[in-house]
């Protein structure tokens, strides 16, 4: 599991984590959740990306690059595999 969401089980006194131990069903659980959000994000810009004449105008680029840059940001801040 990744760091920050050990720390987060932990500030929530979820888990005492056991790296040695096999990963637990709230681990899953957290990385699932994550997964979710990811694909939320995905979601809202995949339509735009595939839309030629949405990705012509300027407005729907950024809106695009914003959603690619939340995706990655999400990603990497939790380590999450897609």
């Amino acid at each position: 599991m990744n760091e920050r969401i050990k720390e987060l089980a932990r500030e929530a006194g979820l888990l005492a984590y056991n790296p040695e131990g096999p990963p637990t069903k709230l681990e899953k659980f957290a990385e699932l959740i994550v997964q979710q959000c990811m694909n939320q994000v995905r979601e809202q810009y995949l339509p735009v990306l595939e839309d030629e004449i949405m990705m012509k105008d300027t407005y729907w680029d950024g809106y695009v690059l914003c959603g690619v840059d939340s995706y990655v940001a999400i990603k990497e801040h939790f380590g999450v595999e897609e």
